[in-house]
């Protein structure tokens, strides 16, 4: 071998030996920022967890104030009287309200003695604003029938804290930023709910409690407990409660209320219906609830049930009678007499019966 072809293979080592190094050198760089971008995912999940706490504590502190509500009552895109009562429809929503409109004006609506607010809470994961639900049609019907003394709002039965904000807004007539005993005791407030919603109404009646404010009525139908609340048992602040109930669907609904406090809450009445032999529509939901669990639905849409509701609304916000002025029995369009399925002690209403469904007849007198 010559002694250039011995220069030759020692560069062709050297450069061998080099690029060996580079590549070591590369690879060690690239291992490098790939530790550096596997540690970015945990510093993302510190953050995340930081930005939790500061959620929670910024909730807790907004929690302790309150701010005026926006004119929600009047919002453009709320269904008027005409297009809930103005003609005969298959909507079975607003069938839901046909004896209700039938009333026309109500007795007593017409000069109420105070401001009165009605929060409802619509079942499961519905939108508070969806037509398809009574629930939010009975809302818009009650607030332009008693305007401007009542405000009614519906609200989804995960969101207490905006119902909260709502009524202690509406409640600080002197936008001092907070209630004062005045303001508190002058509160009329009247709370409703169907499944989850039914559940939320006594859980929001008994949050109300905890800031010392009374509620003249709760009205639950057909209640579905949520996780971690009593719904069967009403809190000492309301005035009178009611419960309306069904035993056939899939979902079924608590059969029984109590009062905490016997003396100071009047149990109207726990009331079971059935619609075996007379089926209500209920087209407002889809194929799947109407076949697996319709009886759940129907006592929702049903025009008797609805019915009574404004009724006693109508009674507590305009005279403020208390629960045994009114009638303990409900009679349908049927001429069917609905009584309470059970009673308690201090209640006027008397025991046993079971309820037949109402059925839907369009122009039927109640």
């Amino acid at each position: 071998m010559t002694t250039n072809d011995s220069r030759l293979t020692s560069y062709r080592k050297d450069d061998r030996e080099f690029s060996a190094i580079c590549r070591c050198y590369t690879l060690e760089r690239l291992r490098r920022h790939l530790l550096r971008d596997m540690r970015i995912p945990r510093r993302a999940r510190l953050v995340f967890v930081a930005a939790a706490i500061l959620a929670l504590f910024s909730q807790a502190a907004v929690s302790q104030t309150f701010s005026m509500p926006r004119d929600r009552d009047a919002s453009s895109d709320q269904p008027s009287i005409e297009s809930i009562c103005g003609v005969q429809t298959q909507d079975s929503a607003r069938a839901a309200l046909q004896l209700v409109c039938q009333k026309g004006t109500l007795a007593y609506g017409q000069s109420l003695p105070s401001q009165t607010i009605v929060i409802g809470f619509v079942g499961g994961f519905a939108n508070p604003h969806d037509v398809k639900h009574p629930e939010v049609l009975f809302a818009a019907f009650l607030r332009q029938q008693y305007a401007p003394r009542l405000h009614a709002q519906v609200f989804s039965n995960h969101d207490r804290d905006g119902a909260l904000n709502y009524v202690l807004g509406l409640l600080d007539t002197n936008r001092d930023g907070s209630l004062s005993d005045e303001e508190k005791k002058s509160a009329r407030i009247i709370i409703y709910g169907h499944s989850w919603g039914a559940s939320e109404t006594v859980a929001f009646a008994r949050t109300l409690q905890h800031y010392s404010i009374p509620v003249l009525l709760t009205v639950q139908l057909d209640t579905v407990s949520k996780w971690g609340q009593q719904p069967s048992r009403i809190p000492s602040n309301v005035e009178s409660a009611i419960n309306f109930f069904q035993s056939e669907g899939l979902l079924r609904g608590r059969p029984e209320i109590v009062a905490a406090d016997r003396t100071r809450t009047e149990i109207i009445g726990n009331y079971q219906f059935t619609y075996v032999d007379k089926p209500i529509n209920c087209d407002n939901y889809p194929w799947l609830a109407r076949t697996f669990n319709k009886p759940h639905h129907e006592i929702e849409n049903d025009p008797g049930i609805w019915n009574e509701i404004a009724s006693l609304i109508d009674s507590k916000i305009s005279r403020g009678n208390r629960a045994y002025d009114l009638p303990a029995d409900i009679v349908t369009m049927n001429n069917e007499v609905v009584r309470p399925t059970m009673s308690q002690p201090g209640s006027v209403n008397p025991m046993p019966a079971t309820a037949r469904g109402l059925e839907v007849v369009a122009g039927s007198p109640f």
